[in-house]
């Protein structure tokens, strides 16, 4: 019998342009997974030559989805560059935008993208298997949902000046000062929100039992894990160093500087996929960069951190540990981590709200070009977000690499398709539920493909199904 391969093109909710190749053995079984991004990378190259203070503007226009992720990373590489520490009130603004920011993403994976498989099923008629058809049946969760984001964009458009490509973030800090009428906005609904988030924890740990055979299968293996953490192990999502960890817990890199990733990250190239996949330098000896496969996001800084250091949110972290170990390794989890999240970023909002300094109305150092490379770096709602900047003196642009977290998830995206076809895919015709589970667990990495390659267009995914001789056997397309 020969190989046949299956490719899902395009895969469906989820922000990008992708598809997945099946490769099956002579046995009918799944043999190989391939997740390609089929979008073109082009902001390295376009942006030389442009000065350094007009790239977060630029990057932002990455995507329209994490804007704010590429305006705090690249405002903290011209910090860099121009050799300076913003203001006390300026790193309070950017610490709210950025929680505002993980809020509304996270609230958006949820409910609009993940909620229909976990609240009507992965095998649901797929006509109805959609944010439309969670209206109809579950109208109020649906109704939290687009509250809970709609309370996080408007904390991104009280710093940045809008809900989208804000222009308020800058090299040096902020533009403008935060006043009280745009705090008494946020203590005006922030309980609501607070609220809304742990009844939305309670209501996943509920149904989590429907989904033990996803849960084994969604990419439960071994990885390292990589994210911001204060030094005394809080959650960390904007400042700070960077700490890896191995599969058991044990820390394989602790505190090291973002500006000093190219020591301990590498990037290989793929001949399938504009996406690149980092890897850890140290785990890889030839090309293969599998052995050096790490996750980032949610997940991997609930894995990393001891704590959330808010008392609603440790407390769910607990129950969560408590229910699936200290280091928890299923890619269906970032579900949780993400609701996890959401309740810690609620609960520092709040804090945030109370603290005298975030009005101080001095928000940005001034300076020149003191440095000619910069490195940025902060917690996007998918993970890590990396940027790097060289400069010449007038402070042009003369190289500069993104490291995206959808990027550092690559490998395990990869190796979590293919756990979840070799359980679910048996022969070779691909049925409904089949191909939802294989594109959920996409999903519940919530891949930024926009991001990851830095392209504009349509978003959708395909599945095909290929012989060994490259007879096309069966192909799904979903726009």
């Amino acid at each position: 019998m020969h190989d046949i391969h299956h490719t899902i093109d395009p895969v469906t909710r989820i922000e990008g342009h992708a598809k997945i190749t099946l490769r099956l053995d002579g046995d009918g079984q799944v043999a190989d997974a391939r997740f390609h991004v089929t979008e073109f990378r082009g902001f390295e190259e376009f942006c030389k030559g442009r000065p350094i203070w007009e790239m977060p503007g630029i990057t932002a226009r990455t995507c329209g989805i994490c804007p704010v992720s590429h305006l705090i990373a690249a405002s903290k590489a011209g910090d860099a560059v121009l050799g300076v520490t913003p203001p006390p009130a300026a790193i309070r603004q950017r610490r709210l935008l950025n929680l505002g920011q993980i809020l509304q993403s996270h609230s958006l994976s949820f409910f609009h993208l993940s909620a229909p498989d976990l609240l009507l099923g992965m095998d649901h008629d797929p006509a109805t298997r959609n944010v439309f058809g969670l209206m109809q049946a579950e109208p109020e969760i649906a109704r939290r949902g687009i509250r809970m984001r709609q309370f996080g964009q408007e904390v991104i458009r009280s710093v940045s000046g809008r809900r989208v490509h804000g222009h308020q973030i800058v090299p040096g800090g902020v533009s403008t000062p935060f006043t009280t009428e745009q705090r008494d906005v946020i203590v005006a609904d922030i309980d609501e929100i607070l609220s809304a988030a742990e009844a939305t924890l309670e209501l996943l740990n509920s149904v989590s039992d429907r989904f033990d055979r996803e849960l084994a299968s969604f990419g439960d293996f071994p990885s390292l894990y990589l994210s911001h953490v204060q030094p005394d192990g809080t959650w960390e999502h904007i400042d700070g160093n960077l700490t890896m960890i191995d599969h058991d817990g044990s820390v394989v890199v602790n505190q090291f500087d973002p500006a000093d990733y190219r020591t301990h990250l590498g990037e290989a190239g793929k001949s399938d996929s504009y996406l690149k996949s980092p890897y850890y330098r140290p785990r890889v000896d030839g090309d293969d960069p599998r052995p050096g496969m790490y996750r980032v996001g949610p997940l991997a800084r609930i894995n990393i951190a001891e704590r959330f250091g808010t008392p609603i949110a440790d407390q769910g972290l607990a129950e969560f540990r408590e229910r699936y170990g200290r280091i928890a390794s299923s890619a269906f989890l970032y579900h949780h981590a993400r609701v996890l999240e959401v309740i810690a970023c609620a609960e520092r909002i709040a804090a945030l709200m109370d603290d005298p300094v975030l009005l101080d109305e001095r928000v940005r150092a001034q300076a020149g070009i003191n440095a000619n490379r910069g490195v940025g770096a902060s917690e996007a709602p998918r993970g890590l977000l990396i940027h790097d900047y060289d400069v010449d003196d007038h402070g042009l642009i003369t190289g500069m690499n993104l490291i995206i977290a959808t990027g550092q998830n690559d490998l395990a995206m990869n190796a979590t398709i293919l756990s979840i076809a070799k359980e679910f895919v048996d022969g070779p015709e691909l049925t409904d539920g089949m191909l939802n589970r294989i594109e959920a667990g996409v999903r519940a990495y919530d891949p930024c493909l926009s991001c990851s390659t830095h392209a504009i267009g349509q978003m959708p995914m395909k599945v095909q199904l290929l012989a060994h001789d490259g007879e096309l056997l069966q192909e799904v397309r979903r726009d």
